[in-house]
C-alpha cells in the first residue's frame, strides 16, 4: 500500500533527515528537570517536601504543557518549514486532492503526538511508580494528554491551512492561542483549564458544577464538551483553510 505523500514527506523532513529531533529533544530537556527537581528538591526541607503524590500529578502537568505546546509548533511547521511543500505546490503543482492533502497532514499530525507522548512515557511511568499511582490512574492520565495533545494542536494545523504564506503570523498565532487559552479557562471556569482538572482529576478532588443561566453542569461534562467542541471547531478552520486554498 502506498504511503499518502504528505505523510511520506513528513517522515523523510522529521525522521529521516532528523528535522523534528530538536522539538522532541526540547520536550525531554525541559520535563526532567521538572520531574527530578520535583522530588528530590523539596526533601532538603521536611516542612515543603510535596511528597511523591505531587511528583505524579505535577509530571503530568508538565508533560502537558510541553506536549500541547510542542504538538502545536509542529503541526504549525516551525521546525524547518522551507524542506516541507506548500499547500499551494501539493494542490495545483502536484495535483494532490484536497482530501488526500487534509488526511496526510492529520496523520502526520497524529504520528507527532504519539511520539511525544511516547518520549515522555519513562519519565512519567518512572513517577507514577514512585507516587505508587494505579493502573487506571496511568492509563486515564495518558489518555487525557493525547487528548489535548489533539483538541489543542489541531489549531497548528488550522494557521498552517489558514495563513500559510504568513509564517510570522502563524507563530503568533499559535503563541496567542495558548495564553488566551489559558486565560480564558482560567478565568471563566477552571475545571476547563486542561491542567487544573488534571490535577484535580489525579487527586481525585471534587470540582465545582458550571452554573449557565440557571442550569448545573458537573465539572466532567463542562470540561469535555468545551474540548470536543474546540476539537471539532480545529478540523472544521482546517478543512476551511483547505478548501479556500483550492481556488485560490
Amino acid at each position: 500500500m502506498r504511503l499518502n505523500p504528505v505523510f511520506r514527506e513528513g517522515l523523510e523532513v522529521y525522521l529521516a533527515e532528523g528535522h523534528g529531533f530538536a522539538a522532541y529533544f526540547y520536550v525531554l530537556i525541559l520535563l526532567a528537570p521538572v520531574v527530578f527537581l520535583t522530588l528530590f528538591l523539596p526533601s532538603l526541607d521536611a516542612q515543603v517536601w510535596v511528597g511523591p503524590a505531587h511528583l505524579f500529578r505535577v509530571s503530568f502537568v508538565a508533560a502537558l504543557v510541553l506536549i500541547v505546546y510542542f504538538s502545536l509548533r509542529t503541526a504549525n511547521q516551525e521546525f524547518a518549514p522551507w524542506r516541507l511543500r506548500t499547500v499551494k505546490s501539493w494542490l495545483h503543482e502536484q495535483g494532490l486532492s484536497r482530501g488526500a492533502l487534509a488526511r496526510g497532514q492529520l496523520a502526520l499530525f497524529s504520528l507527532q503526538v504519539i511520539l511525544f507522548v511516547l518520549l515522555c512515557s519513562p519519565l512519567l511511568l518512572w513517577a507514577a511508580a514512585i507516587a505508587r499511582a494505579s493502573a487506571a490512574a496511568i492509563v486515564s492520565a495518558f489518555l487525557l494528554l493525547s487528548f489535548y495533545a489533539f483538541a489543542y494542536g489541531i489549531w497548528g494545523l488550522a494557521a498552517l491551512a489558514l495563513w500559510e504564506r504568513r509564517f510570522e503570523t502563524r507563530q503568533v498565532f499559535v503563541r496567542v492561542f495558548c495564553i488566551m487559552m489559558v486565560f480564558l479557562t482560567s478565568v471563566f471556569y477552571l475545571p476547563l483549564n486542561p491542567a487544573a482538572f488534571l490535577l484535580s482529576y489525579l487527586g481525585e478532588k471534587e470540582m465545582a458544577p458550571l452554573a449557565l443561566w440557571g442550569w448545573q453542569w458537573a465539572a466532567y461534562s463542562a470540561h469535555f464538551t468545551f474540548h470536543i467542541l474546540l476539537l471539532g471547531a480545529g478540523l472544521a478552520a482546517h478543512r476551511w483553510g483547505l478548501r479556500r486554498e483550492v481556488y485560490w
